[in-house]
């Protein structure tokens, strides 16, 4: 690695911790540190609607979906393409706003958030896996799972040896000063799954995880998932066409028609 990428890098960073150096501040001012407060909901809707305009056609995706999360619970949504998964997801973690409706996480009403306290509780309480792994593909396995934490504002030097306590979790002690374009696909997804966790989320939500790996690869990651689950008490929403998967949750949902069913339905 020559040495202006290893000082781009640096300034990168240490851009991005002086523009949000304050974030966990604002977190405490506005009331949003979890602390030692541990609800048994970490995440809840209430007749969340969702309808999209498109010219003059108005088109309902989400209708009247109750939904609550337990601390440690693993839930999977199945549901054919189009019928709204992702767009639950987004909502649930306040990533877009919902047509009527309300969701919580640890008890704060997310559609009475402005963007920064939105931003800040995504950090504090969420985690966020998607079918593409979305790796900065100029930083390392390791500082790419540091990333969150230096977001949130701690330094790199506290920073990476949880990175690297995180990744030794999913199996990547040995890959941490690897480039994305270095691991595997399972890896990625790995690496991913690390950095969704690192911040010690209340609630991982992830959309078709699995999306883009083999069968084998993809048991894995779940099993994975379950494993981390078990040892970190975090809550995981799973997105995923994959009904044998899902089975393995502890809960199975499914979107049809915008309306939340059990997947037996």
């Amino acid at each position: 690695m020559n040495k202006n990428r290893i000082e781009d890098r640096g300034s990168w960073i240490e851009d991005s911790n002086n523009r949000i150096q304050d974030a966990e501040k604002r977190t405490e001012d506005n009331g949003l540190k979890t602390g030692n407060w541990k609800p048994e909901t970490v995440i809840s809707c209430r007749d969340l609607s969702k309808t999209f305009t498109l010219g003059k056609l108005q088109v309902p995706v989400l209708k009247s979906v109750n939904l609550e999360v337990a601390r440690g619970e693993r839930i999977a949504i199945v549901g054919s393409s189009g019928s709204g998964k992702s767009t639950l997801l987004h909502l649930l973690g306040g990533l877009d706003n919902a047509s009527s409706g309300s969701v919580q996480i640890l008890g704060q009403d997310v559609q009475k958030m402005n963007e920064t306290q939105r931003g800040d509780i995504r950090n504090q309480s969420l985690g966020f896996v998607y079918q593409f792994h979305h790796l900065l593909p100029e930083f390392t396995a390791l500082e790419n799972v540091a990333m969150p934490l230096l977001i949130r504002g701690m330094k790199r030097a506290d920073a990476e040896p949880v990175a690297a306590a995180m990744l030794a979790k999913v199996g990547l002690a040995h890959r941490v000063q690897h480039l994305p374009s270095e691991l595997s696909g399972g890896e990625r997804q790995r690496t991913a799954v690390a950095r969704a966790l690192v911040t010690e989320p209340a609630c991982v939500l992830a959309d078709e995880p699995t999306g883009n790996l083999d069968r084998n690869s993809a048991e894995a990651l779940f099993d994975l998932m379950q494993q981390l689950n078990e040892q970190l008490g975090t809550s995981f929403i799973v997105v995923t066409h994959d009904l044998e998967l899902a089975g393995r949750m502890q809960k199975s949902l499914k979107l049809i028609d915008g309306v939340l069913h059990n997947a037996a339905c």
